[in-house]
């Protein structure tokens, strides 16, 4: 009986040295496997992507900063009538109007909630007098390299009133540098005026 007791426990002690063993050989491939990852990191590692300024094929772009012909509108604005009505962003009023052209008057405001009157017959090309932006965005420059990205305008209307919807897209093409400006979205957000925005689409179709 001693002598099987013996044996059971010599089997038991075998088995847990053949475990030791094999664990320790798994350790070791495991460190061997960490330290090889390690050597090959720098050959692993991928660098940040590098920004690409031009199109392939293109010339480099140029070194300083645009300027003022550069960066000139898509439209030039004609002459303007300082006598006009609203001209250079003088308040046009509507005094000593007709019957007819007070009913007209009348007809826009509860339409649009403004007067809609006055803005039918303001030019479509109206500026708005003299630059009112502070001296440091007027005297703003902006670097060619990296050249400045283009830009969508995207105008979102419903039932918008004619003039104003047509003096918003002058007044994009006369400010908006043609270089820059790729193009004007018109949306619109389920008007029931479609004869006039009908004609909108044909006039600014592509």
């Amino acid at each position: 009986m001693q002598r099987e007791v013996s044996v059971q426990y010599s089997k038991e002690e075998s088995r847990m040295e053949r475990n030791m063993k094999n664990k320790n050989k798994m350790f070791d491939l495991m460190l061997e496997a960490v330290n090889n990852i390690k050597d090959a990191m720098p050959k692993m590692q991928i660098g940040a992507p590098v920004r690409q300024n031009i199109d392939a094929g293109e010339r480099p772009c140029l070194q300083g900063y645009y300027t003022a012909a550069e960066l000139k509108p898509v439209l030039d604005r004609p002459p303007q009538d300082s006598n006009a009505p609203g001209a250079s962003g003088k308040a046009f009023k509507t005094t000593n109007l007709s019957i007819e052209e007070q009913k007209e008057k009348e007809r826009g405001e509860a339409k649009h909630c403004f007067n809609a009157f006055a803005s039918d017959r303001i030019s479509l090309h109206r500026d708005l007098g003299p630059d009112t932006r502070p001296p440091e965005c007027i005297e703003q420059k902006f670097k060619r390299c990296p050249p400045l990205p283009t830009t969508s305008v995207i105008i979102v209307f419903h039932n918008e009133a004619w003039s104003t919807l047509l003096r918003t897209v002058h007044s994009v093409l006369y400010s908006s540098p043609a270089i820059l400006l790729k193009e004007i979205i018109l949306v619109d957000d389920a008007s029931v005026d479609d004869l006039e925005y009908s004609v909108l689409d044909a006039i600014y179709d592509g």
